[in-house]
């Protein structure tokens, strides 16, 4: 069975949405990107703060761009090819191509590697094999 263990927000001040989250619920923050996201995590689920999404993102959502709230799930699965392989069953939609992942994504790749998809009301999801980091 699949787990949540992972949660993006979208918004126009990550750091101050993120200080809000550590102040009001003690959560440790895990880490920060280059590009201002910050990572937030309560021991088992990553709460990631992220800039707004542009049209050119192609996990843009259904929300459009520039929008604040709830931007995605992160589910970590067992296997991605048997993830994939339900979720084209169930008719999702592939944020990414099938020539994306390759050999260097297996389980001994890189850290939370995800893979991009939706759903049908076009939520983005997001799948993995390596989880998403919970620590510092």
């Amino acid at each position: 069975m699949a787990k949540i263990r992972h949660i993006a927000l979208t918004a126009k001040d990550p750091d101050a949405v993120a200080a809000f989250y550590k102040e009001a619920f003690d959560m440790e923050e895990v880490r920060r990107s280059d590009n201002g996201a910050v990572f937030l995590s309560d021991g088992y689920i990553n709460l990631a703060i992220l800039n707004y999404k542009t049209n050119d993102d192609a996990d843009v959502g259904p929300n459009g761009p520039n929008y604040d709230g709830i931007h995605h799930l992160g589910f970590q699965v067992d296997d991605l090819e048997s993830a994939s392989a339900k979720l084209d069953k169930v008719h999702g939609k592939r944020l990414q191509s099938k020539d994306a992942v390759d050999a260097a994504m297996g389980p001994q790749g890189p850290r939370n590697f995800e893979m991009k998809w939706a759903g049908p009301s076009d939520q983005v999801i997001d799948i993995s094999h390596t989880g998403w980091q919970t620590s510092k």
